[in-house]
């Protein structure tokens, strides 16, 4: 009786196809069959492809399995599942799958976010019981073993092995909501687009909404601006959707509101970003703080002038509003006098920094700009009441900082009754500490309390940006979503780099403080 030769270390391995299992179709599919029951040298191609596509889907980042290569040859990253060919090294989108495919005549294919099998002649996923084998392993254990661990192993300090466990165990739902889509232009609704995202991506107003902050379901305000703000951040974050999104109910709380201030945005001319966004805040400010009816009649205040209640403890000031100080120093006789304002959001002016020497050689930084305005006296115009002295010095601070800090640096300008942009490059950074700034830091030594300093620390959330000139201009905006940047041009989203973002053409940045970030 012959022996058969024994298998060591080296031999190599055939592939097996899985057990047939009640109720448990084979194959996923008749083309599925035909591929893994050929030649031995086919199943072991196909196995050993669908392990390297399951690799690149799980192993590394996301930017990777969701580029392809577009027809110019340059690289094409979507938002939507690309399809890496099973049969070939190629990676497709819908579109360019169909054309692979008679060109290749490759049939098989594995969807770039989970691992799912696609046949392209079902026109359909298909589940077949030894590839999904493979990929429940792969996605479950990081691994394609099926050993099982030993029982000594189960007992191993956890401190070591949670956070690789719990990074190997836990994969993103197929149809989870990720909270990034575009959204239309309507006709010169650029402004308005921006804003919205910069807030669609707010950790504060987003765990509003979406935990019923408002009650929508109860409200009774027509046209009211909390209800749109609520359908929207359902539609980015509680849907699935990625095609762009049309906030025509927006829209249409400004265009039928009874507020003179809002008759400018009911039409198609190109309006200002960081009005249209003092304008939405204080409307959701006076929404959602039960305001008085009488404050939307006919003739009401614009939101711009009236008067900011300091107790208020709405959404929006729980957000927004921080608090600035002001001293006046007398050069006579030395009476100090000071003052507190709120803030809502601080406009950095360019244009006087903008020309000086030092600046044009240098650059201009935010840092430059903070420092200008709250860190340097300046003369102002008063009269004192204890000496008449009419020469004084003016030194402004921040007293409380929000939890998100907005910054709009002042590029529009008017002069001779004309209006002009200020295109200077402006440099800003990803993390921003603002306890400079601060009263507290005067006097100070920042080594004594760094648990202060650490509380004033920003991390950059959102971008607005304003390209071309005033006439022909448009808005973009950028956005931090986990450690990914995005750009937003309307309707369009696109990855985007640190170096993109911080090459960009600011208008108005928004920082989250560290802890929310």
């Amino acid at each position: 009786m012959g022996s058969s030769r024994p298998v060591t270390p080296a031999s190599p391995r055939v592939p097996k196809i899985k057990p047939a299992q009640p109720g448990v179709p084979h194959f996923g599919c008749e083309h599925v069959r035909i591929l893994l029951e050929g030649p031995v040298d086919i199943l072991e191609n196909t196995i050993r492809n669908y392990r390297t596509c399951m690799c690149v889907v799980s192993d590394t980042t996301p930017i990777i399995p969701q580029t392809s290569k577009a027809p110019n040859g340059q690289p094409l990253t979507t938002l939507t599942p690309n399809y890496l060919c099973l049969q070939c090294s190629a990676t497709t989108t819908v579109s360019g799958r169909i054309e692979h495919g008679m060109e290749t005549k490759h049939r098989f294919y594995v969807e770039s976010r989970n691992g799912y099998l696609f046949c392209q002649m079902c026109n359909d996923f298909v589940f077949d019981p030894t590839l999904e084998d493979l990929r429940l392993r792969k996605l479950g254990t990081g691994s394609f073993s099926s050993r099982k661990r030993k029982l000594d192993d189960l007992f191993t300090d956890a401190s070591k092995e949670d956070s690789q466990l719990m990074s190997v165990n836990t994969n993103n739902t197929p149809c989870r909501a990720s909270g990034i889509r575009g959204i239309y232009n309507m006709g010169a609704t650029c402004y308005m687009n921006v804003i919205l995202q910069s807030l669609m991506q707010n950790p504060l107003l987003r765990n509003f909404h979406l935990g019923d902050g408002h009650r929508s379901s109860e409200c009774t305000r027509k046209n009211c601006v909390a209800c749109a703000m609520d359908e929207m951040f359902q539609a980015f974050h509680a849907q699935p959707e990625t095609v762009g999104y049309s906030a025509h109910n927006m829209l249409a709380c400004f265009w039928m509101s009874k507020r003179k201030a809002y008759e400018e945005l009911a039409s198609n001319k190109e309006q200002d970003a960081h009005e249209f966004f003092q304008f939405l805040t204080e409307e959701l400010h006076e929404i959602n703080a039960n305001a008085h009816k009488q404050a939307l009649e006919d003739g009401a205040p614009s939101p711009r002038r009236a008067r900011p209640d300091s107790s208020c403890n709405c959404i929006v000031h729980q957000t927004f509003y921080g608090r600035t100080q002001s001293t006046i120093t007398c050069q006579g006789c030395g009476e100090v006098r000071t003052s507190v304002q709120q803030f809502m959001d601080l406009s950095l002016g360019l244009d006087v920094l903008s020309k000086k020497k030092s600046i044009k050689t240098t650059g201009l930084s935010v840092k430059r700009c903070l420092e200008a305005e709250y860190k340097q006296a300046e003369r102002c115009e008063y009269t004192c009441h204890n000496c008449g002295t009419k020469e004084a010095k003016k030194l402004s601070s921040i007293k409380s900082l929000p939890n998100v800090l907005s910054l709009q640096l002042k590029r529009f300008k008017q002069s001779n009754g004309s209006a002009s942009k200020i295109e200077t490059k402006v440099s800003f950074p990803l993390k921003l500490d603002m306890y400079p700034y601060t009263n507290r830091a005067r006097g100070q030594d920042l080594k004594q309390n760094p648990e202060l300093a650490r509380g004033c620390t920003y991390e950059l959330q959102s971008v607005v940006v304003h390209v071309g000139n005033l006439e022909t201009g448009h808005y973009i905006s950028y956005s931090r979503v986990g450690n990914q940047w995005f750009k937003f041009n309307d309707h369009n989203v696109t990855l985007a780099s640190k170096s993109d973002v911080l090459n960009s053409e600011a208008f108005i940045l928004f920082y989250v403080i560290q802890s929310l970030a």
